[in-house]
């Protein structure tokens, strides 16, 4: 009996160690979100403004990420395909920017 209680209170240790993370990064996103908010009300030139609100972005979407969907404990090989993916996403975003170079498009269409 003394060991089944040993279990229960050691599994709920680990429970409460889960929440208090979890309850940290929720207090972060929160904290990310506010600041994402007051930078729309900061006089900053519109390129500049929509650079730090991605910045935020990137920073609350590794929060999610790495906490909620448990990539932090994931093995290296699933981090390396993640970050794979993301540098072809990157490719695709970028793919658009060259067609067009001085006034006119780089290829007739």
């Amino acid at each position: 009996m003394n060991e089944e209680v040993a279990v229960s209170e050691s599994e709920a240790a680990r429970v409460r160690e889960h929440v208090k993370v979890y309850v940290m990064v929720f207090v972060a996103l929160a904290v990310l979100t506010v600041v994402t908010v007051a930078i729309s009300y900061l006089q900053l030139p519109t390129a500049w403004a929509i650079t730090v609100a991605m910045i935020v972005a990137v920073v609350k979407v590794g929060l999610v990420a790495g906490f909620f969907m448990h990539l932090v404990s994931e093995e290296k090989v699933i981090i390396w395909l993640l970050l794979l993916c993301l540098a072809f996403l990157l490719f695709l975003f970028a793919l658009p920017l060259g067609t067009e170079v001085g006034n006119g498009p780089l290829w007739p269409l």
